[in-house]
């Protein structure tokens, strides 16, 4: 877990797939995530603070993106609140493009560690910043839909944005 001490603060999005509460320690997005998602800390400890640029910046470019007009978040991420391993897999995930999508398998290779797709997988499953670190975008051998945190619904309606559905 990260060793920040910067406490962090919340806001909320309301965007066309439900509430999602965005979290920042200082000037950095450290949480996006949908209510309910699996893995989703619990956000009532965290001063409301929607006044937070981070934040403020964040819900502004969640809505560019659902309305289709934004392809690439710019962003300060914090994901050091994750092991190395995870932030390894959560920066390969970065790199994939608006509209494609890529496999557990292929980042496993990607990083080296090409018998690692279940641990991959783990770690795409506790991504804490949901949509902007684009975990949506990874798909089962053969491009089957598989588990999503957020709910399979809400990863199909993001990939048929993008247009890869």
């Amino acid at each position: 877990m990260s060793t920040n001490l910067t406490p962090t603060v919340r806001s909320v999005f309301r965007g066309p797939l439900g509430a999602m509460t965005l979290a920042a320690q200082g000037a950095t997005l450290v949480g996006v995530w949908f209510d309910g998602q699996k893995h989703q800390p619990d956000p009532s400890t965290w001063p409301w603070a929607p006044e937070s640029p981070v934040l403020t910046a964040a819900a502004a470019q969640l809505e560019a993106y659902f309305a289709g007009t934004l392809k690439k978040f710019s962003l300060p991420l914090n994901l050091g609140g994750g092991t190395a391993f995870q932030q390894s897999v959560w920066r390969q995930l970065l790199a994939t493009p608006h509209g494609q999508t890529v496999s557990y398998g292929a980042i496993a290779k990607a990083l080296g560690r090409p018998d690692a797709s279940r641990a991959v997988g783990a770690a795409v499953g506790r991504n804490p910043i949901s949509i902007v670190v684009p975990c949506h975008r990874v798909v089962g051998a053969g491009g089957a839909l598989t588990g999503y945190a957020g709910g399979l619904d809400r990863k199909t309606a993001l990939l048929q944005l993008e247009s890869t559905v």
